[in-house]
C-alpha cells in the first residue's frame, strides 16, 4: 500500500513550480489532493496533470470565506482533511529602504494571515481525527537578507506560530502534528524574482549556487520529498520543529 492511501490533502500555493512538485508527490504516494491557488485556471492545470486523484480550487489564502469554502468542497467530496500543506507565499525584493507599507503588508498579508488562517481552519478540520499540517517556512526566516525585510519577518513569524499551535494541539490531546519546513535556494520563480536589475539570471543563480555547500541549487522535488516524509507516519515523532531542507546554505 503507498504511504498515504486513503489520505486526503489540500496544498496552497499548488499551482507554482514547487506546489506542484508537492501536489504531484503526495497523490504518487497515495493521497487524494486538492490544488489550491490564486490562480485557479493555473490550479486547474496542475490537478489535470495529476489525475482522478486531484481537484482544483481558487483560493485567496487571507480570505476566511475563501477557506471554509476550500474546506467544504474538499470534506464533501472526501469526508475528511488529513494533510494540509500552508506552501503559498509571496516574496517582493525591496530593502528597508526600498520598500513600502503596502510591500509590508502585502507580504504579512499571504505569508502571515495566509499561514495563521491555514492552521486556525486546519486544527479545525482535523481535531476530531487528527492529521499533519506543514507550514512553509524559510531559510530566510533564520538568517536574513538585506534585500527582504519583510519576507524574513514574515517566515521567522511562520516558525514561531508552528511552535505554538504544536504546542496548543499537544495541551489539548489533538492527534496533530504541525512542523514549519524551511527551504535554501530552490530553482524556482520565486529565486528567480531576486535577480538584481542589470544582472542575467544564469550569473545570478550561479552566485547563489556556489553559497550551497552540496553544490547546487534545490529542486522542487527536494521540497516535494520533504513534505511526503513529514506527512507520513514515518515522522510521527515529529512536531514543532524547524526541518530544514537547504543544501547547508544556512550553515
Amino acid at each position: 500500500m503507498a504511504a498515504l492511501e486513503g489520505k486526503t490533502a489540500l496544498v496552497t500555493g499548488g499551482a507554482g513550480r514547487i506546489g506542484r512538485a508537492i501536489c504531484a508527490r503526495l497523490a504518487a504516494d497515495g493521497a487524494r489532493v486538492m490544488v489550491a491557488d490564486l490562480d485557479r485556471d493555473r490550479a486547474a492545470v496542475a490537478a489535470g496533470q495529476i489525475g482522478a486523484n486531484a481537484m482544483a480550487m481558487a483560493l485567496d489564502v487571507a480570505d476566511e470565506a475563501a477557506w471554509r469554502a476550500a474546506l467544504d468542497t474538499l470534506t464533501g467530496a472526501w469526508g475528511r482533511l488529513d494533510i494540509l500543506v500552508n506552501n503559498a507565499g509571496l516574496l517582493k525584493p525591496a530593502t528597508i529602504e526600498e520598500a513600502t507599507l503596502d510591500d509590508w503588508r502585502a507580504t504579512l498579508r499571504v505569508n502571515g494571515d495566509g499561514t495563521f488562517l491555514g492552521c486556525k481552519f486546519g486544527v479545525a478540520a482535523m481535531r476530531a481525527a487528527g492529521g499533519v499540517i506543514v507550514n512553509l517556512s524559510s531559510s530566510m526566516g533564520v538568517r536574513a537578507q538585506a534585500r527582504h525585510p519583510a519576507y524574513c519577518a514574515s517566515k521567522a513569524a511562520v516558525r514561531l506560530l508552528t511552535q505554538s499551535v504544536a504546542k496548543h494541539c499537544g495541551e489539548r490531546g489533538y492527534a496533530i502534528r504541525v512542523v514549519a519546513l524551511l527551504p535554501g535556494p530552490v530553482d524556482s520563480e520565486m529565486l528567480r524574482r531576486n535577480v538584481p536589475d542589470g544582472r542575467s539570471d544564469a550569473d545570478y543563480l550561479a552566485e547563489v549556487r556556489r553559497r550551497v555547500p552540496v553544490g547546487r541549487l534545490g529542486r522542487a522535488e527536494d521540497i516535494a520529498g520533504a513534505v511526503a516524509y513529514l506527512v507520513s507516519d514515518q515522522a510521527s515523532f515529529i512536531t514543532g520543529t524547524d526541518f530544514m531542507v537547504d543544501g547547508g546554505s544556512t550553515l
